[in-house]
């Protein structure tokens, strides 16, 4: 039977990614990301390796060890993580190996932006024998899909703050800044960036006290699908309720709804509207 494997970050996507690959008949191998992956990740997998996350040789090396060919890279792992003072310690107390050390000295020293560090890392992952497939895979079921998708419908008011919005999320997401932003009443309260969306929505309730703002998330046209798709999860949605957000937008199969029924039927508890737009943004009218 073939193996394919997760290399894990934190959330419930690792998981649900498993029992995906599962029912299609493939065993799993599960890398989790030492200090990130969840602590019952290890029982959705066949055989489990924890790894470290600077040290992508490793993974290599699990990965031939049972026979992979292929693996799945998902789960959360914060890139603002990187910037903080402590991140070069953490980088000695991981002790990264040599692939690691090329590849964020040499191949990512003019570029270090999410969508390039992680499309040099899958490309060097292939180059050295493990090829990244789409994290999409073995999650269909799990994609956001067109209109309203949960209990409340959105409300003229806030397909508005969508139509403006819109374009204006997909520039930032062209130029790999975020993939997200803010909208109230046709103006932009603020735009993700290294900071991540739970943050930026936790920023947006502090700068819009009143509520009642449209979360707009979804990724870049030419996205590696390979790596950090846009998920919306449960945690995601009690952020988005207490920070005041009262619709959420997504792009149609661009974004992860993290084990989707139970990501509705929370939206749908603090009333929040969840709409899925496939581009362009429908009109309001």
């Amino acid at each position: 039977m073939a193996t394919t494997a997760i290399i894990a970050g934190q959330g419930e996507l690792p998981r649900l990614c498993a029992e995906g690959i599962r029912q299609s008949g493939r065993r799993v191998l599960g890398l989790g990301l030492r200090g990130f992956h969840e602590p019952d990740f290890p029982e959705a997998c066949d055989d489990f390796r924890s790894v470290g996350f600077l040290r992508s040789g490793g993974w290599i090396r699990a990965a031939r060890r049972f026979g992979c060919e292929d693996a799945v890279m998902i789960g959360r792992v914060g890139k603002g993580l990187m910037h903080r003072q402590r991140f070069k310690i953490a980088m000695l107390r991981e002790l990264p190996d040599l692939y690691t050390f090329d590849l964020w000295y040499r191949k990512l020293r003019f570029d270090r932006r999410s969508a390039n560090l992680l499309r040099t890392l899958a490309d060097d992952l292939a180059r050295r024998g493990l090829l990244l497939v789409d994290s999409t895979t073995y999650l269909p079921e799990h994609l956001a899909t067109e209109g309203d998708l949960g209990a409340r419908a959105a409300t003229p008011d806030e397909l508005g703050d969508v139509e403006f919005g819109w374009p204006l999320l997909s520039q930032v997401s062209e130029l790999h800044i975020g993939q997200a932003l803010a909208v109230r009443q046709r103006d932009v309260i603020c735009v993700e960036a290294v900071e991540g969306t739970d943050r930026m929505i936790t920023r947006a309730g502090e700068l819009c006290p009143r509520g009642g703002w449209t979360l707009l998330k979804t990724a870049a046209s030419d996205h590696d699908m390979r790596t950090d798709v846009p998920t919306i999860g449960i945690r995601t949605i009690e952020q988005a309720a207490a920070a005041g957000c009262s619709c959420i937008a997504v792009g149609t199969g661009r974004v992860i709804l993290a084990d989707k029924p139970k990501v509705l039927a929370a939206a749908d508890a603090a009333g929040i509207a969840i709409f899925g737009v496939r581009d362009p943004a429908p009109s309001a009218s």
